[in-house]
């Protein structure tokens, strides 16, 4: 409960004033039958006056109005409270998604964390907006109206004895039954995530493998999946509905009759009977308004859950123990000092096993290996996207744990195997390297990455804009522009992790010499498929099943490593080399 009202806690006035609202609209609900039934009482007598007819009149006017009055305000702080509520607590769970690191990314799916930020925290929302309304006004109404009836008729006040107890039964069966329902229904809205993200996100895939088919099918497996799931929740709303109608009609029907009876006797007035009925009603309906209450809360519970197993979630690369953090990258010298990983703990093979290497400031080095052998893993390291079950990795001589995160990462450029653009235009993506840069940075930046000429050959040049993901560009100006992009940061530690892949060899020929020349301080990791993309570094790293096998130049590597010949030939006819 401590963990939620960190949200309530800055609205608390809008929290207390609302419900407060909504107690005044219930003092007018239960006033307003008693004052009918003295109307009745006295025009039934012939003892109704006009002047007691006036102050009937003001008195419901003014009831009237108080009810007005509360209705309203409870509605409008009760909607100021949980907006805020929600917004606070999708701003949180947004930061802590950002806070992340890929192990942590990797336990959720992306269309899970895009249901918990949207669909969850809205069930949450509705779920306080509610609960301000409902919580005093449903308990403060059935306890009103039934002093009220006990005051009017004891006698008759009795048939309550049998309803509430029946309709309290029913209320938390329901609840039972639903809140299982409910988690499930919100499990197949990650899925039907899922497939949308991936359907969308992959449209140009699915149109060149003319998969249109096999993916609306999907779809509809998991539209199909969440329709069952929804309508099983939805019946026990469904069966609620008339089930607490027929308590509600049963119970003014025996009202009726026995209350008929004791007017019959003379016992009681009709304009007294009529108010009981009012009563018996508000009591009744403010049992469905509970109801409705808790099966909300049912889901909303289920929402809360997801919710907090983000907010709970412990980040495993932080820089709460770091011991140095102010100091940054200066130089770019790396080592890995028997560096052991495993994605999984319980793993019996490492992804990397032991792994030893240095990289002096200033060097260009390729790493090479085969697909899956650890090659991204090991320099996602760096930055601590990841971080060692063993081992350790320094950089400067310092241990990359003893860094601030932020320094660390603002000394090291890297280009992920997935180029991510983001919407707007092309100098709003550049700038992600360096929101101050200027357009002769910029410029620059693209010259080295090779993006300047196709950049000025758009109508609007740096200010064209991007689709979405950078749809609206090829595959190897997008890496370009990602390269362009971790350039302008100036790192101290590039990494390019496959990202010429889709360049052709003159091009990036034309980028490697633009390293050489025009960053030559800065340490240089280019991890490749094709040897012609690491051929000239100082020294190359060979790769296997998670340990190094080979360390050396091109020459050295091709006489003394198998793997690295193995790749080299497939690559390349063995005659001509």
């Amino acid at each position: 409960m401590k963990q939620w009202f960190k949200y309530v806690k800055p609205y608390l006035p809008y929290f207390i004033i609302g419900p407060l609202c909504m107690i005044v609209e219930v003092i007018g609900e239960v006033l307003m039958p008693k004052l009918l039934s003295m109307v009745i009482n006295a025009g039934t007598a012939e003892t109704l006056t006009v002047p007691n007819s006036i102050l009937y009149s003001v008195l419901m006017v003014v009831v009237a109005v108080l009810m007005m009055a509360g209705g309203v305000g409870g509605a409008y702080f009760g909607a100021k409270a949980s907006v805020n509520f929600a917004a606070d607590l999708r701003a949180d769970v947004y930061k802590k998604v950002q806070s992340f690191s890929f192990k942590n990314i990797d336990k959720f799916s992306a269309g899970s964390l895009v249901t918990r930020l949207t669909n969850d925290v809205t069930q949450l929302q509705n779920f306080v907006n509610m609960l301000l309304r409902m919580a005093l006004r449903s308990p403060g109404m059935m306890i009103g109206a039934l002093i009220m009836a006990i005051m009017l008729k004891p006698k008759l006040s009795t048939v309550f004895a049998v309803t509430v107890p029946l309709m309290l039964i029913a209320v938390f069966s329901l609840i039972f039954a639903g809140f299982a329902r409910f988690q499930r229904m919100q499990q197949k809205v990650d899925n039907l995530n899922n497939t949308v993200q991936e359907g969308v996100t992959n449209i140009r895939v699915v149109k060149s493998f003319v998969r249109e088919d096999f993916e609306n099918a999907k779809f509809r497996r998991s539209n199909a999946d969440l329709k069952a799931a929804g309508m099983s929740a939805m019946n026990i709303m469904i069966f609620m509905q008339p089930l607490t109608t027929v308590i509600m009609n049963l119970t003014t029907l025996a009202v009726i009759w026995f209350g008929g009876n004791i007017v019959i006797a003379g016992e009681m007035q009709i304009g007294d009977l009529s108010a009981f009925l009012t009563y018996v009603n508000q009591i009744l309906f403010s049992l469905m308004m509970v109801t409705m209450l808790l099966m909300t809360s049912a889901r909303a519970l289920a929402s809360a859950r997801r919710i907090k197993e983000v907010l709970n979630e412990e980040v495993d690369i932080t820089d709460e123990s770091a011991g140095f953090k102010d100091k940054k990258v200066e130089l770019g010298k790396i080592e890995f000092r028997d560096v052991t990983y495993r994605y999984y703990k319980n793993s019996d093979e490492p992804v990397l096993d032991k792994v030893s290497l240095t990289i002096l400031p200033g060097e260009t080095v390729g790493i090479i290996g085969s697909t899956g052998c650890g090659k991204t893993t090991l320099v996602s390291m760096i930055p601590r996207l990841y971080d060692v079950d063993d081992g350790e990795v320094l950089v400067d001589d310092v241990n990359v744990k003893d860094y601030s995160l932020y320094n660390l990462r603002e000394g090291v450029s890297m280009v992920l195997q997935k180029n991510v653009l983001f919407s707007g235009t092309i100098a709003e993506n550049l700038r992600w390297g360096d929101e101050a840069a200027t357009e002769d940075e910029m410029k620059a930046a693209a010259e080295r990455a090779q993006a300047d000429k196709f950049i000025t050959s758009f109508t609007n040049g740096y200010d064209s804009d991007l689709g979405q993901g950078g749809s609206n560009v090829s595959g190897g100006q997008k890496q370009r522009l990602c390269i362009a992009r971790a350039l302008l940061k100036k790192p101290k530690i590039l990494i390019l992790d496959d990202s010429t892949s889709a360049v052709d060899t003159a091009t990036e020929a034309q980028i490697r010499k633009a390293f050489k020349e025009d960053i030559p301080d800065a340490t240089k990791i280019i991890i490749a498929q094709r040897i012609s993309s690491v051929i000239d570094a100082d020294k190359i790293v060979v790769i296997d099943d998670g340990k190094v096998t080979g360390v050396g130049t091109h020459d050295e590597l091709l006489k003394n490593n198998d793997e690295y010949q193995e790749i080299y030939y497939s690559q390349t006819d063995k005659k001509e080399a």
